[in-house]
């Protein structure tokens, strides 16, 4: 059913383990899907979340290793417990049952077979909410093409414009360039986001931005080639929340969140290049004030 797991190339890694053996690629993940949380989650884009809060599943492990990571015990320390992939369909349908706006796959690069499998047992069981690839942006064309029909919201990061930035803070090797390709093909499938009555997103692709301290450029890179390569009618996602967490507290030019000048600055730049549809969370002078503030 894996074969793809037999000699692993799911990400740009192509580690080339087998997985079904139980050896370990740069993610760290074996066969079974590795699961940290499963809940009813509020503080995504609010044409995500809404009122009723979207079905978030986090993936432990990660093929990325962001030295910034808030969530780094369950991406580098793989925090969790492994499932079956009949599980992992039924926790679908438990928070489609529960409410929940849409399925939120949360780091799900890495379990894509089993993802797959899950959501075609889930629809025989029912399931007919929008499915969430909530993804960080570093993968595989090929694998993107595979999820063809099973996946109706793309949400990646778009992270580094520059490949030596990305080698330094997340461990990846050309960044940009997998990155853009994967979001080409998710816009292909997917178009540009279509909202119900209520707001909420039911098919379409928004890409995100975290805005980095002393990389400002790169922030403005990335804008530009949303600009001019994807449809106007895609929304971004800029987010401002930064703050130094895990190994970035050593680093020198991560550690410290925004100036206002920096936010100020990406503020201007997107009205400037007339980028009018998504999110934009405001900056709070403290960092428990970084709270999901969105508008553009």
């Amino acid at each position: 059913m894996y074969e793809e797991l037999s000699e692993c190339k799911l990400c740009p890694h192509m580690c080339k383990v087998n997985r079904l053996q139980g050896q370990i690629g740069r993610c760290r993940a074996r066969e079974k899907v590795k699961i940290a949380l499963a809940t009813l989650f509020y503080y995504e884009e609010p044409c995500i979340s809404g009122k009723n809060g979207s079905g978030a599943v986090f993936f432990s492990n990660c093929n990325m290793k962001c030295k910034f990571c808030q969530n780094y015990e369950i991406s580098w320390e793989g925090k969790g417990n492994e499932i079956s992939v009949e599980q992992l369909a039924n926790t679908f349908i438990d928070l489609m049952k529960k409410g929940a706006n849409n399925i939120n796959l949360v780091t799900p690069t890495i379990y894509i077979c089993q993802i797959i499998e899950a959501i075609k047992i889930a629809r025989k069981k029912g399931l007919n909410i929008p499915i969430v690839y909530n993804s960080n942006g570093y993968e595989n064309v090929e694998m993107i093409k595979k999820l063809d029909g099973y996946i109706d919201v793309y949400l990646p990061d778009l992270k580094y414009y520059y490949d030596e930035i990305a080698l330094k803070f997340s461990g990846v090797k050309h960044y940009f360039k997998y990155a853009t390709q994967a979001i080409k093909e998710m816009y292909r499938q997917v178009g540009a986001p279509l909202l119900d009555e209520n707001g909420i997103i039911k098919k379409g692709l928004i890409i995100r931005h975290l805005v980095l301290p002393n990389h400002i450029q790169n922030s403005i890179n990335i804008l530009k080639w949303i600009k001019a390569n994807i449809d106007s009618n895609v929304y971004v996602s800029i987010m401002a929340q930064y703050f130094p967490c895990y190994y970035a507290k050593e680093i020198k030019e991560l550690n410290r969140k925004l100036t206002l000048e920096e936010y100020k600055t990406i503020e201007n730049f997107v009205y400037d290049i007339n980028i009018q549809n998504g999110y934009m969370q405001e900056l709070g002078e403290h960092e428990e004030e970084y709270v999901p503030n969105f508008n553009l």
